[in-house]
């Protein structure tokens, strides 16, 4: 089985406002001679090279905010931006019995000003698939809790975000989406302050 791994002013013064409604308006009072209208076209050729199996996220940030907390536990909320799995190769271009899966796993939040870190026992997520296909073959992981619910582990190891049964039945459907709520829960004593964490996602066939 091969594996692949694609680790994702302006500003209008009051004086401009009145010259934009004054040409607004002339325009409006203007007789209109003649048009054309113009066709635009492209031809597209079909790509000759072979196709590729890859991994894309609409942004590289997410920031989690406090909700849900309670008198002995905090809770800090987000969700994960897009996660697009692209293939365009034929089904003659993928080996029998291939599969293709996304996995992700997070470090420890260090804080911006020497805080002691948050594990990432305690960063837990729910995937989500956003578009799984027609085919029905393209399934979202399991949720993983964090370390303070019951038996949660949290994202330390990798855990899986989505997956595909089979490359080759996919073949043609392109393309396939997925997010994941993400859930911080740490004990009421967590130092106030900024931490990061990187959450890396890589996609493998």
């Amino acid at each position: 089985m091969r594996r692949r791994e694609v680790v994702a002013r302006c500003a209008m013064v009051a004086a401009g406002a009145v010259v934009l409604a004054g040409v607004a308006t002339a325009a409006s009072a203007e007789e209109q001679y003649g048009g054309e209208d113009i066709d635009v076209s492209v031809e597209i050729a079909e790509i000759d090279e072979p196709g590729v199996l890859a991994l894309s996220v609409a942004g590289g940030a997410v920031q989690l905010t406090e909700s849900g907390t309670t008198p002995t536990v905090r809770q800090f909320t987000g969700t994960l931006p897009t996660v697009t799995v692209t293939d365009t190769r034929t089904a003659e271009e993928i080996p029998d019995d291939a599969f293709w899966y996304v996995l992700g796993s997070a470090t420890d939040f260090q804080g911006s000003a020497g805080q002691s870190p948050i594990p990432a026992s305690l960063l837990g997520w729910v995937p989500a698939l956003i578009d799984g296909g027609e085919s029905g073959l393209v399934s979202e992981g399991d949720p993983v809790a964090g370390g303070l619910d019951a038996g949660g582990r949290g994202l330390v190891d990798v855990e899986l975000l989505a997956m595909a049964a089979s490359s080759e039945a996919i073949a043609g459907e392109g393309q396939w989406t997925a997010t994941a709520d993400l859930k911080l829960r740490t004990p009421a004593s967590v130092e106030p302050g900024s931490y990061t964490s990187t959450l890396t996602l890589s996609l493998f066939e």
